[in-house]
């Protein structure tokens, strides 16, 4: 028996080549409403989705980014700080990013159950994503916090990840999931 819900979770890849081809109005329109039906705490949605199009917008939140990596002590983060060609967001037409309030002690779990939200739906409307960390990472460096609110972030609220939202290649190749031995129990 087929079930489409298991079959979407089952084929989902993360994706980091994009096309340049824009998420439509309407689709993205589909994922935002996908990740504010995603459980929340006491069902307070808390949450903040800013998503983002705008390729000049986007240049300019990288920067922000490799410039708070500069700044840091690790040199991996230092490295990618200083590099002509990273791009945190693999170029991708769309990036939808989730904050949340660091004050309630649910905020991480609840952006991520939003993120998995806006995986799938986008997967079953045949558009690629992937998980983005770095603005996590960075979102307390004063430029970086700046350049939050005047996107419209919410002042009080920290990013607990970030999708990437586009069109992978029609020659990108599909990774095969391999699922690692001794990770589930049953107990009856």
């Amino acid at each position: 028996m087929s079930n489409e819900v298991l079959e979407n979770i089952k084929s989902r890849r993360s994706v980091r080549t994009y096309t340049e081809q824009q998420v439509s109005a309407g689709d993205l329109n589909l994922i935002l409403e996908a990740a504010a039906y995603a459980p929340s705490g006491m069902n307070f949605q808390t949450w903040h989705f800013t998503a983002i199009q705008d390729a000049a917008v986007l240049t300019e939140l990288n920067e922000k980014i490799k410039g708070a990596f500069a700044k840091s002590d690790d040199p991996h983060l230092q490295e990618r700080g200083h590099s002509e060609t990273y791009c945190c967001y693999y170029h991708a037409p769309t990036l939808v990013i989730v904050s949340n309030e660091p004050t309630r002690w649910w905020a991480p779990m609840d952006c991520a159950c939003a993120l998995q939200n806006i995986f799938l739906a986008a997967k079953s409307l045949g558009i690629g994503s992937c998980w983005i960390n770095q603005l996590g990472q960075t979102c307390d460096d004063p430029d970086v916090r700046a350049f939050l609110t005047r996107l419209g972030i919410p002042e009080n609220h920290c990013v607990y990840g970030c999708a990437a939202l586009g069109y992978a290649p029609a020659d990108a190749p599909i990774k095969e999931k391999k699922l690692a031995a001794g990770t589930v129990t049953v107990i009856r």
